[in-house]
């Protein structure tokens, strides 16, 4: 069965989330996304775990699906139901060998029973009240041990495994390796997530990652954010069936994944924020690293980290365009390929020149869903024909555009997203100066 996955998002309980970030909506969003199978996050926050308890109920094994009573959206067909899948990030910092060490882990478990279990492990060793993504002393080993004890099925897999501060690879984590970070236990490791500010080719660059499966998933705060990076999957709907395809890393099963641009992610540059500087890994090179407004050291994004772990170039891969659904993606022999989309409220607010929290995109957002399903089909799969057909000519428009890239990126660094431009500064006021199309 072919369905998408977001497995890695952040309940209401979680710090900088929104409070909309409750199951019902998650239920109702997942669907007009095109998702079938969402993460719960935080399971170990015990009134995040109180909701999941009383407002889901068993499915597909190891899956669950929103009670009738609490659903905001009907939705006739038993199988487009949004699944769950019980999930939770954990920040581990903690000291090795006189170092400080930091990074983020999912975890993932088949059933509420482990998950209590591993909850009550969890609270004799920090505070999992206080954040939905608890910040637990604890080495990453000896959580690996404590997972697997608890449940020999549990997933854990490495969070945004690039971003500086707390990705297992990244430049402030304290380790350059899956070895040095989980020792004996990276057998048990079958799968890393790249995070926003990297996709697969990046990572294919890297040998040491060959052995991984590669996921993408939104890690969103919010309800508009969810899918922006998901899964393609096409097994068993069921816990082992997405845990088995990971596992084996097989692109028959595991088809594809969806990415932001890379430059979109919030780390992709080398920089600091407070000072408006973003450089390049060429450009910190020249500067020695030092911020040239403060002096200080700058914040080392994603591309830089990654071609100090690389031992190969891009061009030595075999990377070629593999169509997905109307789509161009890239894939390489023997690896799962992806496609970059932008999502469909920024399309919207860029082609009507508002903003994308407007009740104007919300209105042309909602309209679409109606007529075409679910945005990822849309921007995947609906031939274009059909889109231009029966939307506002300057939103066809940019949605064509973004499927053929042709786009332009301001890169992201230090906590600051990239920024996406469609059109141009002309065609800008274009749009905003007309009442007919630009493009008519």
């Amino acid at each position: 069965m072919k369905f998408i996955a977001d497995l890695h998002i952040h309940s209401k309980y979680a710090r900088a989330v929104s409070p909309l970030m409750t199951l019902p909506e998650l239920d109702r969003w997942a669907d007009d996304k095109g998702i079938l199978v969402m993460g719960t996050g935080d399971f170990t926050h015990p009134a995040w775990a109180a909701d999941i308890k009383s407002q889901l109920e068993p499915a597909e094994p190891g899956l669950f699906k929103l009670k009738a009573q609490h659903k905001l959206k009907t939705i006739k067909n038993t199988f487009a139901q949004t699944r769950f899948l019980l999930s939770s990030e954990i920040s581990l910092v903690y000291t090795r060998d006189g170092r400080g060490r930091r990074v983020h882990v999912l975890v993932y478990l088949p059933d509420i029973k482990s998950a209590e279990a591993l909850s009550a492990r969890l609270d004799k060793i920090g505070n999992i009240k206080s954040d939905g993504r608890p910040i637990i002393g604890l080495d990453t080993r000896e959580l690996m041990k404590i997972v697997l004890d608890i449940n020999p099925q549990a997933m854990v897999i490495p969070a945004h495994a690039w971003t500086p501060w707390f990705g297992i690879l990244g430049s402030k984590s304290g380790f350059n390796s899956f070895e040095e970070c989980f020792g004996d236990y990276t057998k048990y490791i079958h799968a890393l997530e790249t995070g926003l500010s990297s996709d697969p080719v990046m990572n294919w660059r890297v040998s040491a990652l060959d052995r991984f499966a590669l996921i993408s998933n939104s890690d969103s705060h919010s309800l508009q954010r969810i899918g922006r990076e998901a899964n393609l999957f096409d097994t068993e709907l069921s816990y082992n069936g997405i845990f088995n395809a990971l596992k084996h890393n097989d692109p028959k099963e595991f088809l594809a994944t969806i990415e932001y641009f890379p430059e979109e992610g919030m780390y992709h540059f080398d920089g600091h924020r407070d000072c408006g500087i973003s450089y390049n890994p060429a450009e910190t090179r020249k500067h020695r690293g030092i911020c040239s407004s403060c002096g200080k050291p700058v914040t080392v994004g994603v591309l830089n980290r990654l071609e100090k772990l690389a031992d190969r170039t891009e061009a030595e891969l075999d990377v070629h365009e593999v169509k997905l659904g109307e789509v161009t993606g890239k894939g390489m022999k023997g690896r799962v390929p992806f496609v970059n989309l932008v999502t469909l409220d920024s399309i919207i607010g860029e082609a009507l020149d508002i903003g994308n929290k407007s009740k104007g995109v919300k209105r042309e957002y909602d309209a679409m869903i109606n007529m075409f399903g679910s945005e990822l089909d849309l921007l995947m799969n609906i031939p274009f024909a059909d889109i231009k057909a029966q939307i506002a000519p300057q939103i066809a428009e940019a949605v064509r555009r973004m499927r053929e890239r042709e786009l332009s990126i301001t890169p992201g660094y230090d906590g600051t997203y990239g920024v996406v431009k469609i059109f141009n500064p002309n065609e800008k006021k274009k749009i905003k100066n007309s009442q007919t199309s630009l493009f008519s």
